[in-house]
Protein backbone atom coordinates (compact mmCIF):
# COMPACT_ATOMS: atom_id res chain seq x y z
CA UNK A 1 0.00 0.00 0.00
CA UNK A 2 1.11 3.43 -0.57
CA UNK A 3 1.49 6.07 1.46
CA UNK A 4 -1.26 8.55 1.44
CA UNK A 5 -3.32 11.23 3.04
CA UNK A 6 -7.23 11.31 2.95
CA UNK A 7 -9.51 14.10 4.57
CA UNK A 8 -13.51 14.10 4.00
CA UNK A 9 -15.13 16.35 6.61
CA UNK A 10 -18.35 16.22 4.79
CA UNK A 11 -21.24 16.04 7.04
CA UNK A 12 -24.08 13.96 6.05
CA UNK A 13 -27.72 13.32 6.72
CA UNK A 14 -29.09 10.73 5.71
CA UNK A 15 -32.93 9.13 5.96
CA UNK A 16 -36.57 10.48 5.14
CA UNK A 17 -37.45 14.07 5.24
CA UNK A 18 -33.90 15.20 5.81
CA UNK A 19 -34.03 17.74 2.73
CA UNK A 20 -36.17 19.85 5.82
CA UNK A 21 -32.83 20.25 7.60
CA UNK A 22 -30.91 22.27 4.27
CA UNK A 23 -31.27 25.59 5.87
CA UNK A 24 -30.42 25.33 9.71
CA UNK A 25 -27.33 22.67 7.97
CA UNK A 26 -26.63 26.18 5.97
CA UNK A 27 -26.45 28.19 8.68
CA UNK A 28 -24.53 25.77 10.50
CA UNK A 29 -21.87 25.76 8.00
CA UNK A 30 -21.65 30.08 7.78
CA UNK A 31 -23.86 31.07 4.63
CA UNK A 32 -26.67 33.55 4.85
CA UNK A 33 -27.52 33.72 1.24
CA UNK A 34 -27.93 30.94 -1.14
CA UNK A 35 -27.45 29.77 -4.75
CA UNK A 36 -30.10 27.11 -5.35
CA UNK A 37 -29.19 25.51 -8.03
CA UNK A 38 -31.24 22.69 -9.52
CA UNK A 39 -32.17 20.70 -12.93
CA UNK A 40 -35.55 19.68 -14.86
CA UNK A 41 -38.66 20.26 -13.56
CA UNK A 42 -39.03 17.13 -11.18
CA UNK A 43 -37.51 18.93 -8.24
CA UNK A 44 -40.39 21.25 -9.10
CA UNK A 45 -43.38 19.21 -9.71
CA UNK A 46 -42.23 16.66 -6.83
CA UNK A 47 -42.38 20.28 -4.28
CA UNK A 48 -38.66 19.05 -3.36
CA UNK A 49 -37.87 22.79 -4.23
CA UNK A 50 -40.81 24.48 -2.50
CA UNK A 51 -39.58 22.23 0.49
CA UNK A 52 -36.11 23.61 0.74
CA UNK A 53 -36.77 26.99 0.57
CA UNK A 54 -39.40 26.40 2.97
CA UNK A 55 -36.43 25.31 5.02
CA UNK A 56 -34.02 28.13 3.91
CA UNK A 57 -36.89 30.63 5.28
CA UNK A 58 -37.50 29.02 8.35
CA UNK A 59 -33.67 29.61 9.23
CA UNK A 60 -33.52 32.91 7.75
CA UNK A 61 -31.31 32.14 5.11
CA UNK A 62 -31.36 34.16 1.70
CA UNK A 63 -31.65 32.53 -1.64
CA UNK A 64 -31.56 32.97 -5.66
CA UNK A 65 -32.23 30.26 -7.95
CA UNK A 66 -31.15 29.00 -11.30
CA UNK A 67 -32.24 25.71 -12.78
CA UNK A 68 -32.35 24.41 -16.20
CA UNK A 69 -28.54 22.01 -15.23
CA UNK A 70 -28.61 19.55 -17.99
CA UNK A 71 -27.35 15.81 -17.81
CA UNK A 72 -23.58 17.00 -18.85
CA UNK A 73 -23.40 19.62 -17.42
CA UNK A 74 -22.32 22.82 -19.73
CA UNK A 75 -19.79 25.33 -18.92
CA UNK A 76 -22.31 28.17 -20.45
CA UNK A 77 -24.59 27.76 -17.04
CA UNK A 78 -21.54 27.53 -15.14
CA UNK A 79 -20.44 30.84 -16.41
CA UNK A 80 -24.33 32.16 -15.73
CA UNK A 81 -24.08 30.87 -12.09
CA UNK A 82 -20.57 32.85 -11.94
CA UNK A 83 -21.95 36.18 -12.54
CA UNK A 84 -25.37 35.60 -10.53
CA UNK A 85 -23.06 34.59 -7.35
CA UNK A 86 -20.99 37.74 -7.93
CA UNK A 87 -24.08 39.83 -8.65
CA UNK A 88 -25.92 38.86 -5.46
CA UNK A 89 -23.66 38.78 -2.87
CA UNK A 90 -24.04 34.79 -2.68
CA UNK A 91 -21.90 32.95 -0.08
CA UNK A 92 -23.01 29.44 -0.76
CA UNK A 93 -23.79 27.20 -3.12
CA UNK A 94 -26.46 24.55 -2.71
CA UNK A 95 -27.10 21.88 -5.40
CA UNK A 96 -30.53 20.06 -5.68
CA UNK A 97 -30.10 17.22 -8.01
CA UNK A 98 -27.91 14.55 -8.97
CA UNK A 99 -24.19 14.62 -10.30
CA UNK A 100 -24.61 16.78 -12.99
CA UNK A 101 -25.94 19.98 -10.54
CA UNK A 102 -23.68 18.91 -8.39
CA UNK A 103 -20.60 19.23 -10.39
CA UNK A 104 -22.00 22.63 -12.16
CA UNK A 105 -22.87 23.89 -8.28
CA UNK A 106 -18.91 23.08 -7.58
CA UNK A 107 -17.67 24.82 -10.77
CA UNK A 108 -19.69 27.52 -10.00
CA UNK A 109 -18.43 27.62 -6.56
CA UNK A 110 -14.77 27.82 -7.54
CA UNK A 111 -15.46 30.41 -10.55
CA UNK A 112 -17.05 32.60 -8.11
CA UNK A 113 -13.78 33.11 -5.99
CA UNK A 114 -11.07 33.12 -8.85
CA UNK A 115 -9.92 35.79 -11.22
CA UNK A 116 -9.73 34.08 -14.22
CA UNK A 117 -11.32 31.47 -16.11
CA UNK A 118 -12.88 28.52 -14.10
CA UNK A 119 -11.98 26.36 -17.11
CA UNK A 120 -8.26 26.64 -16.24
CA UNK A 121 -9.17 23.88 -13.24
CA UNK A 122 -10.74 21.47 -16.09
CA UNK A 123 -7.85 21.90 -17.80
CA UNK A 124 -5.31 21.03 -15.21
CA UNK A 125 -4.95 23.49 -12.06
CA UNK A 126 -6.35 23.01 -8.86
CA UNK A 127 -9.02 23.86 -6.79
CA UNK A 128 -7.86 25.53 -4.26
CA UNK A 129 -10.72 27.59 -2.58
CA UNK A 130 -14.43 27.74 -3.58
CA UNK A 131 -17.57 28.78 -1.87
CA UNK A 132 -18.86 26.71 0.25
CA UNK A 133 -21.14 23.73 -1.17
CA UNK A 134 -24.13 21.48 0.09
CA UNK A 135 -25.95 19.15 -1.86
CA UNK A 136 -29.77 17.75 -1.93
CA UNK A 137 -29.29 14.11 -3.35
CA UNK A 138 -32.07 13.45 -6.15
CA UNK A 139 -30.03 10.62 -7.82
CA UNK A 140 -27.60 7.97 -6.38
CA UNK A 141 -24.93 7.55 -9.20
CA UNK A 142 -21.89 9.99 -9.63
CA UNK A 143 -20.74 10.03 -6.05
CA UNK A 144 -20.42 13.75 -6.40
CA UNK A 145 -22.24 14.38 -3.13
CA UNK A 146 -19.19 13.16 -1.36
CA UNK A 147 -16.13 13.74 -3.85
CA UNK A 148 -13.62 15.76 -4.59
CA UNK A 149 -14.69 15.55 -7.96
CA UNK A 150 -16.57 17.39 -10.99
CA UNK A 151 -17.07 16.78 -14.50
CA UNK A 152 -18.20 19.57 -17.12
CA UNK A 153 -18.67 19.87 -20.84
CA UNK A 154 -17.21 23.14 -22.64
CA UNK A 155 -19.73 23.80 -25.23
CA UNK A 156 -17.39 24.95 -27.44
CA UNK A 157 -15.88 22.02 -29.05
CA UNK A 158 -18.06 19.62 -26.53
CA UNK A 159 -15.22 18.78 -24.62
CA UNK A 160 -15.93 17.21 -21.22
CA UNK A 161 -13.45 17.14 -18.84
CA UNK A 162 -13.01 16.82 -15.12
CA UNK A 163 -11.41 19.04 -11.82
CA UNK A 164 -10.49 18.24 -8.33
CA UNK A 165 -9.62 19.38 -5.14
CA UNK A 166 -10.31 19.66 -1.42
CA UNK A 167 -12.08 22.67 -1.48
CA UNK A 168 -15.17 20.74 -4.16
CA UNK A 169 -15.88 18.28 -1.24
CA UNK A 170 -19.34 19.64 -0.24
CA UNK A 171 -20.03 20.95 3.73
CA UNK A 172 -22.83 18.88 3.76
CA UNK A 173 -24.82 16.88 2.12
CA UNK A 174 -28.51 15.19 2.06
CA UNK A 175 -29.49 12.05 1.51
CA UNK A 176 -33.37 11.29 1.46
CA UNK A 177 -33.58 7.88 -0.28
CA UNK A 178 -37.28 8.16 -0.69
CA UNK A 179 -36.47 11.21 -3.34
CA UNK A 180 -35.08 8.08 -5.67
CA UNK A 181 -38.09 6.21 -6.10
CA UNK A 182 -39.82 7.89 -8.57
CA UNK A 183 -37.11 7.77 -10.97
CA UNK A 184 -37.44 5.48 -14.43
CA UNK A 185 -36.19 2.24 -14.40
CA UNK A 186 -33.11 3.49 -16.83
CA UNK A 187 -31.93 6.49 -14.92
CA UNK A 188 -31.56 3.96 -11.64
CA UNK A 189 -29.72 1.78 -14.05
CA UNK A 190 -27.42 4.50 -15.19
CA UNK A 191 -26.76 5.26 -11.66
CA UNK A 192 -25.67 1.59 -10.75
CA UNK A 193 -23.60 1.26 -13.63
CA UNK A 194 -21.85 5.04 -12.60
CA UNK A 195 -21.56 3.73 -9.39
CA UNK A 196 -19.71 0.16 -10.11
CA UNK A 197 -17.26 2.01 -12.83
CA UNK A 198 -15.90 3.89 -9.79
CA UNK A 199 -15.59 0.81 -8.01
CA UNK A 200 -13.85 -1.06 -10.83
CA UNK A 201 -11.86 1.86 -11.79
CA UNK A 202 -10.08 1.90 -7.98
CA UNK A 203 -9.99 -1.96 -7.96
CA UNK A 204 -7.83 -1.83 -11.13
CA UNK A 205 -4.55 -0.98 -9.65
CA UNK A 206 -0.77 -1.57 -10.16
CA UNK A 207 -0.14 -1.44 -6.32
CA UNK A 208 0.37 -4.81 -4.14
CA UNK A 209 -1.24 -5.46 -0.89
CA UNK A 210 -3.80 -3.34 -0.54
CA UNK A 211 -6.26 -6.41 0.38
CA UNK A 212 -8.51 -3.97 2.97
CA UNK A 213 -10.02 -1.53 -0.53
CA UNK A 214 -10.18 -4.35 -2.59
CA UNK A 215 -12.16 -6.16 -0.06
CA UNK A 216 -14.02 -3.08 0.62
CA UNK A 217 -14.54 -2.27 -3.30
CA UNK A 218 -15.65 -5.84 -3.58
CA UNK A 219 -18.70 -6.16 -1.03
CA UNK A 220 -19.90 -3.15 -2.45
CA UNK A 221 -20.06 -4.21 -5.82
CA UNK A 222 -22.18 -7.53 -4.93
CA UNK A 223 -24.44 -4.47 -2.99
CA UNK A 224 -24.93 -3.15 -6.31
CA UNK A 225 -25.71 -6.92 -7.74
CA UNK A 226 -27.73 -7.60 -5.60
CA UNK A 227 -29.94 -4.12 -5.01
CA UNK A 228 -29.86 -3.41 -8.56
CA UNK A 229 -32.41 -5.90 -9.96
CA UNK A 230 -35.00 -4.99 -6.78
CA UNK A 231 -34.93 -1.44 -7.52
CA UNK A 232 -35.60 -2.15 -11.00
CA UNK A 233 -38.17 -4.68 -9.97
CA UNK A 234 -39.44 -2.08 -7.32
CA UNK A 235 -38.61 1.14 -7.66
CA UNK A 236 -40.34 2.22 -4.15
CA UNK A 237 -38.19 -0.36 -2.06
CA UNK A 238 -36.49 2.11 0.33
CA UNK A 239 -34.18 -0.27 1.76
CA UNK A 240 -32.72 -1.26 -1.58
CA UNK A 241 -32.33 2.71 -2.52
CA UNK A 242 -30.89 3.70 0.40
CA UNK A 243 -27.93 0.65 -0.03
CA UNK A 244 -27.56 2.36 -3.48
CA UNK A 245 -27.72 5.43 -2.39
CA UNK A 246 -24.83 5.09 0.55
CA UNK A 247 -22.67 2.94 -1.89
CA UNK A 248 -22.77 5.59 -4.32
CA UNK A 249 -21.39 8.01 -2.28
CA UNK A 250 -18.98 5.29 -0.80
CA UNK A 251 -17.38 4.84 -4.53
CA UNK A 252 -16.07 7.81 -5.23
CA UNK A 253 -15.55 9.61 -1.86
CA UNK A 254 -12.00 7.63 -2.17
CA UNK A 255 -12.11 5.96 0.80
CA UNK A 256 -11.84 2.60 -1.25
CA UNK A 257 -9.29 4.43 -3.28
CA UNK A 258 -6.69 5.22 -1.28
CA UNK A 259 -2.98 3.77 -0.90
CA UNK A 260 -3.19 2.30 -4.35
CA UNK A 261 -2.82 3.25 -7.90
CA UNK A 262 -6.09 3.83 -9.58
CA UNK A 263 -7.10 3.13 -13.72
CA UNK A 264 -10.05 6.01 -15.27
CA UNK A 265 -9.72 4.82 -18.50
CA UNK A 266 -13.23 3.55 -18.99
CA UNK A 267 -14.25 7.19 -17.63
CA UNK A 268 -11.57 8.76 -20.13
CA UNK A 269 -13.27 6.96 -23.19
CA UNK A 270 -16.88 7.71 -22.14
CA UNK A 271 -16.73 11.34 -21.47
CA UNK A 272 -16.24 11.53 -25.12
CA UNK A 273 -19.12 9.92 -26.37
CA UNK A 274 -21.31 11.43 -23.85
CA UNK A 275 -19.98 14.82 -24.84
CA UNK A 276 -20.48 14.13 -28.80
CA UNK A 277 -23.66 12.61 -28.59
CA UNK A 278 -24.85 13.41 -24.89
CA UNK A 279 -26.16 10.04 -23.78
CA UNK A 280 -26.58 9.66 -19.91
CA UNK A 281 -23.02 8.66 -18.44
CA UNK A 282 -24.05 5.50 -16.85
CA UNK A 283 -25.35 3.82 -20.46
CA UNK A 284 -22.27 4.85 -22.34
CA UNK A 285 -19.97 3.20 -19.24
CA UNK A 286 -21.66 -0.02 -19.69
CA UNK A 287 -21.17 0.00 -23.66
CA UNK A 288 -17.15 1.22 -22.49
CA UNK A 289 -16.31 -1.20 -19.24
CA UNK A 290 -16.46 -4.56 -20.71
CA UNK A 291 -14.18 -3.25 -23.99
CA UNK A 292 -11.45 -1.69 -22.12
CA UNK A 293 -11.49 -4.20 -19.82
CA UNK A 294 -11.25 -7.07 -22.36
CA UNK A 295 -8.76 -4.92 -23.87
CA UNK A 296 -6.59 -4.69 -20.87
CA UNK A 297 -7.33 -7.47 -19.23
CA UNK A 298 -3.84 -9.44 -20.09
CA UNK A 299 -1.48 -6.51 -18.21
CA UNK A 300 -2.85 -8.25 -15.17
CA UNK A 301 -5.17 -11.66 -15.45
CA UNK A 302 -5.21 -12.76 -12.20
CA UNK A 303 -6.51 -9.57 -10.99
CA UNK A 304 -9.14 -9.67 -13.32
CA UNK A 305 -9.26 -13.14 -11.81
CA UNK A 306 -9.72 -12.19 -8.48
CA UNK A 307 -12.60 -10.05 -8.84
CA UNK A 308 -14.41 -12.40 -11.07
CA UNK A 309 -14.11 -15.16 -8.53
CA UNK A 310 -15.00 -13.27 -5.46
CA UNK A 311 -17.93 -10.78 -6.65
CA UNK A 312 -19.70 -12.98 -9.74
CA UNK A 313 -18.57 -16.35 -8.58
CA UNK A 314 -16.73 -17.43 -11.30
CA UNK A 315 -15.02 -20.95 -10.57
CA UNK A 316 -11.24 -20.20 -10.64
CA UNK A 317 -9.47 -22.07 -13.46
CA UNK A 318 -5.66 -21.76 -12.14
CA UNK A 319 -4.48 -23.56 -15.14
CA UNK A 320 -5.88 -21.04 -17.39
CA UNK A 321 -7.03 -17.55 -15.21
CA UNK A 322 -7.34 -15.72 -17.92
CA UNK A 323 -10.54 -18.38 -18.98
CA UNK A 324 -11.83 -16.99 -15.30
CA UNK A 325 -10.90 -13.15 -16.20
CA UNK A 326 -13.32 -13.26 -19.59
CA UNK A 327 -15.57 -14.85 -17.56
CA UNK A 328 -16.15 -12.25 -15.18
CA UNK A 329 -16.05 -9.43 -17.75
CA UNK A 330 -18.68 -11.40 -19.46
CA UNK A 331 -20.86 -11.43 -16.13
CA UNK A 332 -20.30 -8.00 -15.91
CA UNK A 333 -21.64 -6.89 -19.22
CA UNK A 334 -24.29 -9.68 -18.75
CA UNK A 335 -25.30 -7.77 -15.53
CA UNK A 336 -25.30 -4.80 -16.97
CA UNK A 337 -27.98 -5.81 -19.55
CA UNK A 338 -29.94 -7.59 -17.22
CA UNK A 339 -31.42 -4.48 -15.86
CA UNK A 340 -31.60 -2.32 -18.76
CA UNK A 341 -28.24 -1.05 -19.82
CA UNK A 342 -27.11 -1.11 -23.30
CA UNK A 343 -24.62 -3.33 -24.62
CA UNK A 344 -22.99 -1.79 -28.07
CA UNK A 345 -22.33 1.67 -29.90
CA UNK A 346 -25.75 1.41 -31.83
CA UNK A 347 -27.54 0.57 -28.64
CA UNK A 348 -26.38 4.25 -27.60
CA UNK A 349 -26.72 5.52 -31.06
CA UNK A 350 -22.94 6.28 -31.59
CA UNK A 351 -21.62 5.98 -34.88
CA UNK A 352 -18.21 3.95 -36.43
CA UNK A 353 -17.56 6.96 -38.60
CA UNK A 354 -16.85 8.77 -35.86
CA UNK A 355 -14.27 6.19 -33.54
CA UNK A 356 -11.39 8.21 -35.19
CA UNK A 357 -12.80 11.51 -33.47
CA UNK A 358 -13.31 9.99 -30.57
CA UNK A 359 -10.35 8.86 -29.96
CA UNK A 360 -8.37 12.16 -31.08
CA UNK A 361 -10.10 13.99 -28.68
CA UNK A 362 -9.46 11.69 -25.71
CA UNK A 363 -5.87 11.53 -26.44
CA UNK A 364 -5.17 14.83 -27.36
CA UNK A 365 -7.84 17.68 -26.27
CA UNK A 366 -7.14 19.17 -23.50
CA UNK A 367 -3.84 21.30 -22.98
CA UNK A 368 -2.09 19.17 -20.92
CA UNK A 369 -2.26 16.36 -23.47
CA UNK A 370 0.37 14.04 -24.37
CA UNK A 371 -1.25 11.90 -27.09
CA UNK A 372 -1.59 8.98 -24.12
CA UNK A 373 -3.58 7.51 -21.12
CA UNK A 374 -2.48 6.57 -18.49
CA UNK A 375 -3.91 4.26 -15.76
CA UNK A 376 -3.84 0.74 -15.07
CA UNK A 377 -2.02 0.60 -18.70
CA UNK A 378 -0.56 3.23 -20.99
CA UNK A 379 -2.81 3.34 -24.16
CA UNK A 380 -1.88 4.52 -27.78
CA UNK A 381 -4.28 6.55 -29.43
CA UNK A 382 -4.55 3.78 -32.27
CA UNK A 383 -5.19 1.67 -29.13
CA UNK A 384 -8.00 3.51 -27.74
CA UNK A 385 -9.64 3.30 -31.54
CA UNK A 386 -9.34 -0.36 -31.00
CA UNK A 387 -11.20 -0.70 -27.67
CA UNK A 388 -13.62 1.88 -29.24
CA UNK A 389 -13.90 -0.80 -31.74
CA UNK A 390 -14.39 -3.47 -29.45
CA UNK A 391 -17.72 -1.38 -28.94
CA UNK A 392 -19.62 -2.23 -32.34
Amino acid sequence: MDNFSFYAPTYFAFGKDTEKQAGALIRRFGGHKALLHYGGGSVVRSGLLDRVKESLNAEGIAWVELGGVKPNPRSGQVYEGIELCRKENVDFVLAIGGGSTIDSAKAIAAGVLYDGDFWDFYEGKRVEKALPIGTVLTIAAAGSEGSPDSVITKEQGMIKRGASGEAYRPKFSIMNPALTQTLPAYQSACGITDIIAHLYERYLTNTKEVETTDRMIEALIMAMAHEGPRVIENPDNYDARANIMWAGMMAHNNSCGVGRSQDWTSHNLEHELSALYDVAHGAGLAVVMPAVFTYTMKHDVTRFAKIANRVWGCPMDFDCPERTAKAGIEALRSFLISIGMPKNFAELGAKEEDIDQLAQTCCWGSENASGKLYGFTQLTEDEVKEIYRLML
